[in-house]
């Protein structure tokens, strides 16, 4: 089968690259308001994208061509915080991703406890065994869109917290207590299964 994607739906061109592009680790991001009220939410258009200097990206939809609360959030700010979200972590993420109003603080929300970030402003989620606060250095809005498009955002890497019973030394993560989960397509979900390894050459 052959899809031009100028001539079909955008829900189905939705649903094919969410199914096609996984896993996708998911950003459990966390913003502050200018009003200092706490926002979190999950996105899976997520990923690393240099280490020198180390950079993080996430992505945005505008659905009927309205900003979400941390997309306003960061662009009022400049600043974020990424928590990773492990299996344990999975029933909260999904209901930090409820539609609700700019007033309503997620964590008090969804039951997970913010703590004090460090270099930045928002709060970071103290259940997640890692969490990279950041600061905004780039923003995109995707041009040519048809239901409001979407915004890439850039973050510099500013502070990386750990928690000390993932790691194995002071270099390395230990996978299996780690436990991160990933985004498939629609409501599916995958925890990490089977490692292999293979020496680079």
């Amino acid at each position: 089968m052959k899809f031009d994607l100028a001539k079909i739906d955008t829900k189905l061109i939705y649903r094919f690259l969410t199914s096609i592009v996984i896993p996708r680790p998911i950003a459990w991001v966390s913003t502050i308001s200018e009003d200092g009220i706490n926002n979190l939410a999950p996105f899976s258009y997520f990923n690393m994208v240099g280490d020198d200097p180390p950079h993080v990206m996430f992505s945005t939809r505008r659905d009927n061509n309205s900003n979400k609360d941390t997309l306003n959030n960061v662009l009022a700010t400049n600043q974020f915080v990424v928590n990773m979200v492990t299996k344990d972590l999975a029933e909260p993420m999904n209901a930090s991703a409820e539609v609700v109003g700019p007033e309503v603080d997620e964590f008090a929300l969804v039951g997970v406890t913010p703590i004090q970030s460090v270099k930045v402003k928002p709060m970071r989620v103290a259940e997640s065994p890692i969490q990279l606060e950041c600061e905004l250095v780039h923003h995109y809005f995707l041009e040519d869109h048809t239901q409001g498009g979407a915004c890439v955002l850039i973050g510099r890497v500013v502070m990386i917290h750990i928690d000390d019973e993932i790691l194995l030394d002071e270099s390395r993560i230990n996978p299996e207590l780690y436990k991160p989960i990933a985004r498939l397509g629609g409501s599916n979900y995958s925890e990490q299964g089977e490692i292999f390894s293979i020496k680079r050459k």
